[in-house]
């Protein structure tokens, strides 16, 4: 019967997932059509002067980043949602095992339970590391040779 249970709280916890996931896609949309309203208002303003046209350019790129990591968000909820229907939600993609609800609930995008995260950003730091002291060790030998031809 616990067993039962479980998988009966599992689906209900997928229920509410899926329902969150919904409305942060829906809100996430909405801003973005809001700003994109409030951008064509604003392009309408006519007799700018260079100050005027800079900040709004600058403003420009700032949306566009902003909206990249809105666009990116999306699809990582469209990514949960496709998993939510085909079963693998929940599922770390490592190592197989179920992630546990307390970060699903955290970060309902994940595709890793804690330990394979760990793993996966302990590795990414030594890779980071070793990246940095062979670009260490080339710009030093570039500034010997730089120094032996000057």
């Amino acid at each position: 019967m616990p067993k039962k249970a479980a998988a009966a709280n599992r689906k209900k916890f997928l229920a509410t997932v899926r329902e969150h996931l919904q409305d942060m896609k829906h809100k996430l949309l909405s801003e973005i059509d809001s700003e994109l309203r409030a951008e064509r208002e604003g392009n309408k303003d006519e007799g700018m002067d260079t100050y005027d046209l800079a900040s709004e350019e600058r403003d420009r790129e700032i949306n566009f980043i902003l909206s990249d990591r809105e666009r990116t968000k999306i699809k990582q909820i469209d990514d949960a949602l496709e998993r939510l229907d085909d079963g693998t939600y929940g599922v770390c993609e490592s190592c197989g095992l179920e992630i546990a609800e307390e970060r699903l609930d955290a970060m309902p995008f994940t595709r890793l339970c804690r330990d394979c995260q760990q793993d996966q950003e302990r590795e990414a730091r030594s890779q980071r590391r070793y990246d940095d002291e062979r670009n260490t060790y080339r710009k030093l030998g570039s500034t010997d040779a730089d120094e032996d031809n000057a």
